[in-house]
């Protein structure tokens, strides 16, 4: 991603979050990424945390219609996504999807209740509704809406380590082409 690209994504994710009521904290930790991919506007999603702790984490998170966050899993992270503001679709499997479809059926919680749910089944969050994602679930969500933010409560947060993309040449941070300079350091910024 080039630099203009990601400064572009925080005034525009910013100016959304402030619309919508959410003020950010002091010194906000951001994270832009096309996850490797080089097609933001098809893969991409703005992040904010808001809390790291060894037990827990917050995340506020931004995408435009259009925008997919890809089938990954995580082998230790459990979380909560919760719809703020739009709508998101969840897409689930109960096994890596590259492995192929299946007919299998898992339960969920969702909204506080357990539903069953068939592998590659779409779920849609409503504003303030929210999904119960255990480890080893694999999921991959988008806005229906022209623009949503979303939010992550979750155990202890691990990026580097604990996401695992269907795609193998997925990465976690996008590569960043330097042209202009940066409006706020990444937590890929070294």
């Amino acid at each position: 991603m080039k630099r203009s690209e990601i400064n572009g994504a925080i005034v525009t994710s910013g100016r959304f979050f402030k619309q919508n009521g959410w003020a950010l904290p002091p010194q906000p930790k951001w994270d832009v990424t096309d996850f490797g991919l080089g097609e933001f506007s098809n893969y991409g999603l703005i992040l904010i945390n808001l809390a790291e702790e060894a037990e827990y984490c917050e995340k506020l998170m931004y995408a435009a219609r259009g925008q997919t966050t890809p089938s990954h899993t995580h082998k230790k992270k459990k979380e909560d996504i919760i719809c703020r503001t739009g709508e998101l679709i969840i897409r689930l499997w109960a096994r890596n999807p590259a492995d192929g479809e299946t007919d299998e059926t898992f339960r969920m919680k969702v909204n506080g209740n357990f539903q069953t749910v068939k592998s590659g089944d779409e779920l849609s969050l409503q504003a303030g509704e929210r999904i119960t994602i255990e480890p080893g679930i694999w999921h991959e969500f988008y806005p229906a809406s022209d623009e949503c933010i979303i939010g992550e409560v979750s155990t202890a947060n691990d990026d580097l380590n604990d996401n695992f993309f269907a795609d193998a040449n997925i990465g976690r941070y996008a590569e960043i082409v330097e042209d202009e300079p940066p409006i706020v350091k990444l937590l890929s910024d070294k």
